[in-house]
């Protein structure tokens, strides 16, 4: 049985999403809102994963879709579509932008608050650096995010230069 780790100390609170079928976390304190799919205003030359940007109260706030940045097929919007406004840590600062997922499915504890690290990573020469483990909800896996190595330093000064880019393009 592979070691288990108790969820991490902050709240152990995590908000609960699809891709799919497949049902993936994020640990709420991380989240700023959930919104309700919207238009989304494309950036020139940006990479498949950014979509574009929202306006959310006067701030320009740069909306990724995780789908295509985990190497998964684009998919429409539907009634369930949500965008996660987060804030991921950066060189020390904190970073504001959006998520866009499949589905949101609640705010919840994992059963016994644990979670278990991936041993067979390494082994298998799989990069599951975007991954902090594995729990259970109601007896059912979900893959839990690591926020920060998924949108990299890399990727989020990419998010900022398409944001300026395009900002100077409409200013112009």
């Amino acid at each position: 049985m592979p070691e288990q780790i108790n969820a991490p100390a902050s709240s152990g609170t995590f908000l609960n999403f699809m891709l799919d079928e497949t049902l993936m976390a994020i640990p709420v304190e991380r989240v700023r809102e959930i919104l309700d799919a919207r238009d989304v205003q494309s950036l020139p030359q940006a990479p498949d994963y950014i979509m574009g940007y929202i306006d959310l109260r006067g701030d320009s706030i740069v909306v990724v879709d995780l789908r295509t940045l985990i190497g998964r097929p684009f998919r429409k919007d539907d009634v369930d579509t949500r965008i996660v406004v987060l804030w991921v840590e950066d060189e020390g600062r904190e970073q504001v932008l959006a998520l866009r997922t499949d589905k949101v499915t609640e705010v919840s504890r994992f059963d016994d608050d644990r979670i278990e690290p991936i041993e067979t990573g390494t082994m298998l020469n799989w990069d599951h650096r975007i991954v902090s483990g594995l729990a259970r909800r109601n007896g059912s896996y979900v893959t839990l995010l690591d926020l920060d190595r998924l949108l990299s330093s890399k990727i989020i000064s990419s998010l900022d230069k398409h944001v300026e880019d395009a900002m100077d393009g409409i200013s112009a």
